[in-house]
């Protein structure tokens, strides 16, 4: 079905769609050293200050727990404002900062102060730019976009930490923070890049005029949301998956270096690079896939990576086992980078509240992601690394059971890209 322009919006050249897809991109790939900065390297950087694995999980957690109660807030923010590109450079210039206090002081209020700083922060970027991209592409251009933006992330996201982990070798760890800063002054100018003109702020929230319209779209109430079934199905399997997923990254470095098996700074980066360079063949990967085949599969091979990766990380801690463990760390949050939103921005088509229900979505997922590092944390310093490696990668069974056992009702839904595609 076609498309027409949005109610109180001029449809402008194709070079200003064009210029906008381009800084989207370039941003993607800046933002993501910005929103991550210090936060692969937090672990070893507190871990070398004498801080212990239990506390370490704690403090990532009290920064996931205050993302996730702002990601729907944020989200319902987004959807109502004009002024989303105002939103990403505050936000950035917020979560520079707050990483700065860390180096100021490892105080333990500190350093909680700046992960629910930066945690803020980042519930605010991800509906920003997401619903940005929507509103420059519209939902037919959404899936292929993403899938760009997400590939631009994850290559932003791999050269930060190449260059961090080179950084904090040759400088020490105070470098990364210079670096997260240098990233964050590159990604707002990348946000002023993009023409306001550009972004049809009602097709942003998902209220396309259509040219069959009898009447102006509205936004329905937030009701919606707990009215659609694969949206709640959705959100609960990726709750499972985070809350084993979220603290793998950090628990295997820690149980590698505290084995002596590798320099912090260095190893944290490699296990940052090998996961970041798979996201991006995994992102463009499920943008493929999305297309010909919609995107229940794609989340179903994203779910099924988590087992695998926590029976190789409890097998084998050693320097060489990033290169499994982490690649499949790729795979699975690769994937997921391009389906969710690309799922979800589907199902609230026409609702007007595409970017509350991205917000809710990730804060259902940030029940999981949050508690990951304090579950992860004490269980490794009470029974030991290996065990909490096979206990966490166990959590994402639940999810696939989810993603099967209600197959019937989230395929249709699923199918969103290729009617996208077919429109």
């Amino acid at each position: 079905m076609a498309t027409a322009t949005a109610p109180g919006f001029t449809a402008q050249p194709d070079s200003d769609r064009r210029r906008a897809t381009r800084a989207l991109q370039a941003l993607n790939f800046f933002m993501a050293d910005m929103q991550a900065g210090i936060g692969p390297f937090l672990g070893v950087f507190l871990q070398q200050r004498g801080w212990t694995a239990g506390p370490i999980g704690t403090v990532m957690t009290a920064g996931g727990v205050a993302g996730m109660v702002m990601t729907v807030p944020a989200g319902a923010f987004i959807d109502h404002t004009e002024k989303k590109r105002l939103v990403v450079i505050v936000t950035g210039i917020c979560t520079v900062l707050a990483s700065f206090l860390i180096l100021l002081s490892q105080a333990g209020w500190v350093v909680t102060v700046s992960q629910v700083a930066t945690a803020i922060a980042g519930a605010a970027i991800g509906p920003a730019v997401a619903g940005m991209t929507l509103g420059v592409v519209r939902q037919a251009g959404f899936n292929a976009q993403n899938g760009r933006n997400q590939a631009w992330n994850h290559a932003g996201n791999m050269v930060g930490a190449g260059l961090s982990g080179w950084l904090g070798w040759k400088f020490g760890m105070p470098a990364i923070f210079y670096l997260a800063a240098a990233f964050g002054v590159l990604a707002i100018t990348c946000v002023l890049m993009i023409p306001e003109r550009a972004i049809d702020h009602a097709a942003a929230r998902g209220l396309e005029a259509r040219e069959d319209a009898k009447e102006e779209s509205h936004a329905e109430g937030f009701a919606a949301l707990l009215q659609t079934k694969p949206l709640l199905i959705l959100a609960a399997a990726l709750a499972c998956f985070h809350l084993g997923n979220g603290a793998m990254l950090p628990l295997y470095g820690l149980a590698v270096v505290g084995a002596g098996k590798g320099d912090a700074a260095l190893f944290t980066a490699t296990t940052v690079v090998v996961a970041q360079a798979v996201m991006i063949l995994a992102s463009l990967l499920a943008m493929r896939m999305a297309a010909g085949r919609g995107y229940w599969l794609v989340l179903l091979v994203s779910f099924a990576a988590l087992p695998l990766r926590g029976l190789l990380a409890g097998s084998f801690i050693e320097h060489w086992g990033v290169w499994p463990v982490q690649a499949l760390d790729g795979i699975g949050a690769g994937l997921q980078s391009v389906a969710v939103p690309g799922l979800v921005a589907c199902m609230l088509d026409g609702t007007g509240r595409v970017n509350v229900g991205q917000g809710a979505v990730m804060t259902v997922q940030g029940v999981g992601a949050s508690l990951s590092p304090a579950i992860g944390g004490w269980l490794a310093q009470m029974i030991g690394y290996r065990a909490a490696f096979y206990i966490l990668g166990s959590f994402a069974l639940v999810s696939l059971a989810l993603w099967i056992g209600f197959a019937a009702i989230l395929r249709p839904a699923c199918a969103g890209a290729r009617t996208a595609r077919d429109a």
